[in-house]
């Protein structure tokens, strides 16, 4: 006849021993499952990562081509060349934006087409902010006349967290684009800041802008399904260091290691609880004479 165990944990040990077994395993499994997981869209993003470099390096569409395509989202990245006048009255300060970690505003001016009906909204640069009184906007050079622009077709602006809402133009500056578009070409540049004061009552400065609300405020035929991010050396008072695109490679990789590591704590502690402790245990008590 077996003789019962002296102790109550070694009589539920059995059991018990299965059931942290069984949670063990599936947590290593479920926690592998989710590391890998992290894995593969980092993967992913690479991938996306290389598809963007790719497009960078293809040669600039040139405007017809720009026109003649169905879908320009599908020319995202890439490089173009187009011609056109600046609609300066309209031009539009993104705050709260930072190059190279000192905050200031992205400068995006639309840009009517030569030949066309067509305007794109052009993220020209960056400006630094004025600390002391940030309505007073740095001094930003704009070509007059026909002008050719080069940069890489882009969504439209990223938005920002808005507490409020951005104050909308009146109706006066929507006859501001008429007046601009019907300048002579021959009339001296100015900076966009002193020309878009000029528009009464209007608002250069937001927190965001959305293409489409844009688009109705100044009636102006604007796309609104991309944008152009101008590149090339600083020049008209405006940075164009560009971020990259920010794809959270690091994120993933960090999650990666955070649940490998969790799977294998769980592997440590369980070795440690069901075997290591129970084995010194049983010595223990085998030399202090307790079987």
């Amino acid at each position: 006849m077996t003789p019962e165990p002296l102790y109550p944990e070694e009589r539920r040990r059995p059991g018990r021993f299965w059931v942290i077994t069984l949670a063990a395993v599936l947590t290593v499994a479920a926690t592998v499952s989710l590391g890998r997981w992290q894995l593969s869209r980092a993967a992913q993003k690479e991938a996306l990562q290389a598809s963007i470099d790719a497009q960078k390096l293809k040669p600039p569409l040139t405007q017809a081509e720009f026109l003649a395509m169905d879908k320009a989202t599908d020319a995202l990245h890439r490089p173009v060349r187009l011609r056109g006048l600046w609609l300066t009255p309209q031009t539009v300060y993104l705050d709260n934006r930072q190059m190279h970690g000192t905050p200031g505003f992205y400068v995006l001016t639309p840009f009517a087409l030569e030949g066309t009906e067509q305007t794109v909204m052009v993220q020209r640069g960056w400006v630094q902010r004025n600390f002391v009184d940030r309505t007073q906007l740095g001094a930003v050079e704009t070509p007059a006349g026909i002008v050719e622009v080069t940069g890489l077709i882009e969504a439209p602006p990223s938005h920002l967290l808005e507490l409020g809402t951005s104050t909308p133009a009146p109706a006066a500056a929507a006859s501001a684009p008429a007046a601009a578009a019907s300048a002579p070409a021959t009339a001296p540049a100015s900076s966009s800041a002193s020309a878009t004061a000029a528009v009464e009552g209007y608002s250069p400065i937001r927190q965001n802008l959305d293409l489409e609300a844009f688009r109705a405020e100044t009636k102006q035929p604007l796309r609104t399904d991309v944008s152009l991010q101008q590149t090339g050396a600083a020049s008209e008072g405006l940075q164009r260091d560009w971020p990259a695109p920010a794809l959270g490679l690091e994120r993933h990789y960090g999650y990666a290691f955070q649940w490998f590591g969790l799977s294998a704590l769980v592997v440590i502690l369980y070795v440690w609880f069901q075997f290591i402790t129970p084995f010194f245990r049983s010595r223990r008590r085998a030399r202090d004479g307790r079987f």
